[in-house]
């Protein structure tokens, strides 16, 4: 079954989703979009790195994220506003990248690929690494999963409980800079970000608790690399966009029915 490369693609699609579905969730309640920009865009550096060294693709892109996380975690604050380092680190990290790769002598990048993904060239290895990466990410989310909630609702309070919000925060970032290095494939490193917030901020006005929001986030996650997929398959589309367009319009209409629900809820409050 796993030689056929569609069913590849959407078992990628589906792990990819999966893993992005928590982390979304703090990355939406810590206001950490910029971070997650800065990121993704430091993959194509690592990229460069993995090319210019022979080293695999994933090491390189992983090694860069985790640089770029360590890089913010030391210097946010310091001398700069967080969102301005942030713009500035993120934007330049891709500029290196794209830069330094026209000097890698007979290497043709494959940049469309690398900037929108390339979820249809996934491998039998590619998918393997996915979903051990999801099952990792998951693992670390299970462990931590309160004392990041603590950290995120008030450092003072974590503090008083005996828990590092420090910790939390760099075990947060490595856990992003992870989804990086396996979702750049998928959607690429200009879409990473949507994929993590889109489905969030979806399932942030259905949930009632964190953990729902998680499992509401994952399953919107993964009908939208579904969704995408079909609508790539029968439109011809590019298919990292069109994930990301199927995760806003599941956005658009989670939002319209809440609309449509409160607005009954409150006409029917106001009726005597």
């Amino acid at each position: 079954m796993l030689d056929d490369f569609l069913v590849r693609a959407m078992l990628a699609g589906v792990g990819a989703a999966l893993a992005a579905a928590p982390l979304g969730c703090f990355v939406v309640w810590r206001r950490m979009a910029y971070f997650g920009d800065a990121t993704a865009h430091a993959a194509v550096l690592g990229v460069t790195l993995a090319l210019a060294t022979e080293a695999p693709l994933f090491a390189g892109v992983l090694a860069a994220a985790l640089a770029m996380a360590a890089l913010i975690s030391v210097a946010s604050g310091r001398a700069f506003a967080a969102d301005t380092l942030l713009g500035v680190a993120a934007h330049s990290a891709l500029a290196a990248g794209l830069v330094a790769a026209a000097f890698l002598p007979g290497v043709r990048l494959d940049l469309m690929g690398y900037l929108f993904g390339d979820i249809l060239a996934v491998s039998r290895a590619d998918l393997a690494l996915i979903w051990l990466g999801a099952a990792g990410i998951w693992g670390l989310m299970a462990w931590r999963w309160r004392a990041l909630l603590t950290a995120t609702l008030s450092e003072d309070l974590a503090v008083a409980e005996g828990i590092d919000p420090r910790l939390e925060r760099l075990a947060l970032m490595l856990a992003l800079a992870l989804l990086v290095a396996l979702a750049l494939k998928v959607v690429g490193a200009l879409l990473i970000t949507a994929l993590l917030i889109i489905p969030a901020a979806a399932a942030r006005g259905l949930a009632r608790t964190p953990e729902a929001m998680a499992g509401f986030a994952a399953l919107f996650g993964a009908a939208a690399s579904l969704a995408g997929l079909r609508l790539s398959w029968t439109q011809d589309t590019p298919a990292g966009p069109s994930i990301v367009l199927a995760a806003a319009g599941v956005f658009l209409a989670v939002t319209l029915v809440g609309a449509v629900a409160r607005a009954w809820r409150d006409g029917a409050r106001a009726k005597p």
